[in-house]
């Protein structure tokens, strides 16, 4: 009885740890975000085990269920598409409603596409926040707002599409030239970190569309200097 929630590499099949794989070799059932995805890593490793699927148009309800198993001495482990369940990932329902029926949850140390682009950015990283994706919409402006201030570094995770809209708000609120990172298909073959300023990125990559998964870091604001005034008229206001 126990729920195992396993990172899976973000790119590179090779970055998977060994303790992952016999976690897998190990389980009864493994929950995959897209069975289509994670097949191709359990093909890899030659593992063999019934799939099934627990992904964010699900995951409420079916965690009854799946305690209700574990409860009868099932062990399921959980994946996602790409990186650590739970870290903008489903994960988090799943991990707290067995915690509330006193399921052993355990989560193996493992890949997550943040760590490295904050270490490879050049961006301090002694101290950061994780942000994950910013809202499309309602509260996103009062997001920014909020970021505009924050004094320590700052991470998103952003679509290729969004990456020059975002850059572009983000330039505004924070300032033209605030430093940051775009760091694109991590591990991958066409893996890239691109290193300026909001405006200067924002122009690159409205010259040269990106593809690709996309972590953003942004330096955290200088204590010492002044915010710009904020947009007078947000390309995205705020929905009620």
């Amino acid at each position: 009885m126990r729920l195992t929630l396993v990172p899976t590499p973000i790119g590179n099949l090779g970055d998977i740890t060994y303790r992952a794989v016999k976690a897998l070799q190990d389980a009864d059932v493994i929950l995959c975000e897209d069975t289509r995805t994670s097949g191709v890593l359990l093909r890899h490793y030659n593992i063999q085990k019934p799939l099934t699927p627990y992904h964010a148009h699900n995951e409420h309800k079916v965690a009854a269920h799946l305690v209700e198993q574990m409860k009868a001495g099932k062990t399921f482990a959980l994946l996602t598409d790409a990186g650590t369940p739970g870290i903008s990932d489903p994960g988090f329902l799943l991990a707290r409603e067995c915690i509330r029926h006193n399921i052993p949850v355990e989560c193996l140390p493992g890949a997550t596409a943040f760590v490295p682009a904050l270490v490879q950015s050049g961006i301090p990283a002694s101290r950061f926040v994780f942000e994950g994706f910013l809202p499309l919409k309602k509260g996103r402006q009062t997001m920014l707002r909020e970021l505009s201030a924050e004094e320590r570094t700052i991470i998103l995770y952003e679509s290729p599409h969004r990456l020059v809209k975002t850059l572009t708000e983000m330039a505004a609120w924070f300032g033209p030239d605030r430093q940051a990172a775009v760091c694109r298909e991590l591990t991958k073959m066409f893996e890239e970190t691109n290193k300026n300023t909001l405006a200067a990125l924002a122009a690159h990559y409205q010259k040269h569309p990106p593809k690709g998964e996309i972590v953003i870091v942004i330096a955290g604001k200088d204590p010492r200097a002044a915010l710009p005034a904020p947009p007078e008229t947000p390309e995205t206001p705020d929905e009620e």
